[in-house]
């Protein structure tokens, strides 16, 4: 699996600690290091330790080394708090990069977003990169600045995430298509200010006119440019992943489908291995057989999204995305005219039990859901010493509790 961070599993002694140690989790398996020592040889599953206080990480080591952080060395009567994880992978939360609100409450909302982000929260999300849909220009930059503000006094939103309104119309899913216009630059540096400095990833169409020029203007300033919600072919799709694209929003849905004689935007995506394919893998919009040959295809590649609306944790019933109306049936949201899906109900907690029960591996499940969003957005996966961390074990058939 590509993006471990390289470590060197020599079992070294942690120096003293100039804190108290509240917490040790042992015996866990950090999916964000390597695999494998610096000689090449294999590590034993399962031997990782973090040392926590206060809500943050203050060491952590390899092997039997965290004894030496317990008073006298012993763990029993010692006040510290020692969970043996007995192997279980240890992350700090799940990483969506592709999320539009919950419980009621949309990122486009004039409104208090807190329900949302604590829906989310709940289910295990720690960093979530709000998104919203197409409106009209002057609408949508006022939600990117309500929205930047958010991000500011919230931790849990890391950045924000355009997807539309420089999209195709054929595909444009549950996007209102008289909102939808080229890629001006004028248009997107205008959005892109209203952001803040909090744009991490924005949605284009590369067919549409000026889009490859608004490519390399958003790539040169670090954003995730993203091809989808196109009629592309694989070579206006490779056109734009060489002008900067990094990331295609939700493989297989808003594009067309692979052909044989034209591999699409999909085809182009598998080609590139600087591109990570959003997947939205709440059994609906992909099929399990297509979910497995994607992480086969683009192994290290794919980040699950939930690409959640507001009905997220709320009953059947009638919503909106942006200026569209959604029914929800049975958990899946669909435009009541022309019967589009319409993002989803799922949280990512979900995702990953989707996709072990659909025969992904549990490290690249969790990879999927932390290490790989994280890369694409520019965030970190797992903190630092010193740095918060809430930390969260995974057993084999993808069921999470917080440690």
């Amino acid at each position: 699996m590509r993006r471990r961070a390289a470590r060197a599993y020599d079992e070294a002694v942690p120096a003293p600690l100039e804190t108290t140690v509240a917490h040790i989790i042992h015996s866990a398996r950090r999916i964000d290091l390597s695999e494998a020592t610096s000689s090449g040889s294999p590590v034993p599953a399962g031997r990782d330790w973090i040392a926590t206080d206060r809500g943050r990480m203050i060491a952590e080591g390899v092997g039997e080394t965290w004894t030496t952080l317990l008073p006298d060395g012993e763990e029993s009567g010692s006040g510290v708090r020692v969970t043996d994880a007995r192997g279980r992978a240890l992350t700090a939360g799940w990483v969506d990069q592709h999320c539009h609100g919950a419980d009621g409450v949309a990122f486009d909302d004039d409104r208090h977003l807190g329900p949302a982000v604590a829906l989310h929260r709940a289910h295990g999300t720690r960093q979530l990169v709000a998104s919203l849909v197409t409106n009209p220009l002057d609408v949508e930059a006022r939600a990117a600045r309500r929205l930047a503000a958010a991000v500011e006094a919230d931790p849990t939103l890391a950045g924000i995430h355009l997807e539309g309104p420089f999209l195709d119309h054929t595909h444009r899913g549950a996007h209102a298509p008289h909102f939808l216009r080229p890629a001006e630059l004028a248009d997107v540096q205008r959005l892109y200010d209203a952001c803040g400095g909090h744009l991490k990833q924005i949605t284009l169409a590369p067919e549409r006119d000026h889009a490859l020029e608004a490519t390399r203007w958003l790539a040169d300033r670090g954003v995730a440019v993203a091809v989808g919600h196109t009629s592309c072919t694989r070579d206006e799709a490779m056109a734009a992943f060489d002008a900067g694209a990094s990331v295609l929003t939700h493989a297989f849905n808003g594009m067309p489908g692979m052909h044989h004689r034209e591999p699409g935007p999909l085809g182009a995506a598998l080609d590139c291995a600087h591109v990570t394919l959003e997947l939205i893998a709440d059994l609906v919009h992909v099929h399990p057989t297509l979910m497995r040959l994607l992480f086969s295809a683009a192994s290290g590649r794919v980040a699950l999204v939930s690409d959640a609306m507001s009905a997220t944790g709320c009953s059947d019933g009638a919503y909106a995305l942006g200026s569209l109306e959604v029914t929800v049936t049975g958990g899946v949201a669909r435009l009541k005219e022309g019967g589009s899906i319409a993002g989803s109900t799922l949280t990512m907690d979900r995702a990953v039990r989707h996709v072990i029960s659909s025969g992904i591996s549990v490290s690249d499940a969790l990879a999927a859901a932390t290490l790989t969003p994280a890369w694409a957005m520019g965030l970190k996966a797992f903190p630092s010493p010193g740095e918060a961390l809430e930390p969260f074990l995974t057993d084999a058939d993808g069921n999470t509790v917080a440690a």
